[in-house]
């Protein structure tokens, strides 16, 4: 065996006779002597095309697959000779490779697909004895082997129908293994979609929180401009009150000096000294008038920076009337958002649920029809036994329950985490009870 070569190509089942004629071996001995090499002759007929890893084995009589060759050595390649032509070919074994017992062995051509493509007769290890030299054989024991060789040829023919069988059902097996990776696939990318649904949710809902915030901020801002309006309404009132009865006094002083005048056209020239008092009187009350009007002058200038003062603060409260009603639209947008996230979640649940039924009905079918029938036995059996039972788990708590639970039971279990808005249906969880009560207060708000 070449020492420096890497392992050779083999399979697990033996294949069909009908490939052992493509390669004949060739001047096969009945025993080699232990000790010597051995030159090993072969055919390539024009039905086989070689390539560079087949190999020639040496196999011990009985053998099931070609994993167990006792040694091997590469087929050499043919040189210079077209592809449809038979080619005469020899390796040697060396002495030291070859097994050193007297069972029978045989050897066997085997391509690159680890598919057995000729075998030879078989043959020994040992010295030559005189035995060797002749062999008779009665007519008794020509028709046992005769025997012998239709019961094995019976054997193989139904060794054959089994394999076919089990390789049948063995592709069986693969093919339902495959759409069971295929689902628990589909599975994994409907989880990480959940995952993103649930952040994305979890992100409005901190939006949702912050702009609730904000209007709130907006109410009280609002609410202290309404005092203040109403504050300079009050002042207003009361300097138009107050102008209002200095304006009375101003024309009951000017009354009374028409009232003066009158009575100083009326006195005699004997009252001159009173005359000029009343004159005096009368200068008086017309710096008092002059006072007045200027006064009037200042409280009229007041109301008007008082109306252009109510102006300011009727358009500024326009505005926050505005943008509070701008705040309140994208609130809502926000709700309807975070409603169709929460369907979209709900709907993602129900089908992970489905899912992971399939999956499991699956497996269940698995751990029924394989262990029995593989050759080498089914190597995912231990997989399905961890999912050979059935169960429910609760998406709010991760409780598991049984399979055969009353539905009603586990939707009542699951309801218990939940609450409804008795205005509009909508559910929440109960470990979400500020969003909840966010929620009945923007019904109140409406």
């Amino acid at each position: 065996m070449d020492e420096t070569s890497d392992e050779p190509p083999t399979s697990a089942v033996l294949l069909d006779n009908c490939h052992f004629s493509q390669v004949i071996f060739n001047n096969v001995e009945k025993f080699y002597v232990p000790g010597g090499d051995v030159t090993c002759c072969y055919t390539l007929t024009n039905n086989i095309a070689p390539r560079g890893k087949d190999w020639v084995g040496i196999f011990r009589v009985g053998w099931k697959t070609t994993r167990e060759y006792y040694t091997f050595m590469w087929a050499p390649l043919p040189r210079g000779v077209s592809g449809h032509m038979a080619v005469q070919q020899q390796i040697q074994f060396k002495a030291y490779y070859l097994p050193k017992d007297d069972e029978y062995y045989q050897f066997c051509y085997v391509d690159q697909d680890g598919v057995v493509r000729g075998a030879s007769v078989p043959f020994q290890f040992r010295a030559e004895t005189e035995d060797d030299i002749l062999v008779v054989t009665t007519q008794g024991e020509v028709e046992e082997i005769e025997l012998q060789n239709k019961n094995l040829l019976k054997e193989n023919e139904e060794l054959k129908e089994s394999c076919v069988s089990l390789r049948k059902q063995n592709m069986d097996l693969q093919e339902q293994l495959q759409k069971t990776q295929e689902l628990q696939n589909n599975f994994e990318s409907l989880k990480s979609n959940a995952e993103k649904a649930e952040q994305e949710l979890n992100s409005l809902k901190e939006e949702n929180k912050h702009l609730k915030e904000l209007a709130k901020c907006r109410e009280a801002e609002l609410h202290s401009l309404e005092e203040q309006i109403q504050k300079v309404t009050s002042e207003k009132e009361h300097l138009e009150t107050r102008l209002k009865t200095a304006l009375d006094r101003m024309d009951q002083l000017q009354s009374q000096v028409l009232n003066y005048e009158k009575e100083v056209a009326c006195l005699d020239h004997d009252k001159t000294e009173q005359l000029k008092r009343l004159k005096e009187e009368n200068h008086q009350l017309c710096i008092t008038v002059a006072e007045q009007k200027e006064h009037k002058e200042k409280l009229e200038r007041v109301l008007e920076n008082l109306k252009g003062s109510e102006a300011h603060l009727s358009h500024f409260l326009q505005n926050e009337q505005h943008q509070n009603r701008d705040l309140m639209k994208e609130l809502e947008e926000k709700k309807h958002l975070f409603q169709i996230l929460q369907a979209k979640n709900n709907e993602t649940a129900k089908e992970n649920q489905e899912l992971r039924k399939e999956n499991d009905d699956l497996l269940r079918r698995l751990s029924q029809n394989a262990v029995g029938g593989l050759v080498f036995g089914n190597p995912y059996y231990g997989e399905v036994a961890w999912h050979s039972v059935s169960i429910r788990k609760c998406p709010m708590c991760d409780e598991v329950f049984p399979e055969d639970i009353d539905t009603s039971d586990f939707e009542a279990h699951v309801q218990s985490h939940l609450l409804e808005c008795p205005l509009c249906n909508e559910t929440f969880e109960k470990t979400n009870l500020q969003v909840f009560d966010d929620h009945i207060y923007c019904h109140g708000l409406e």
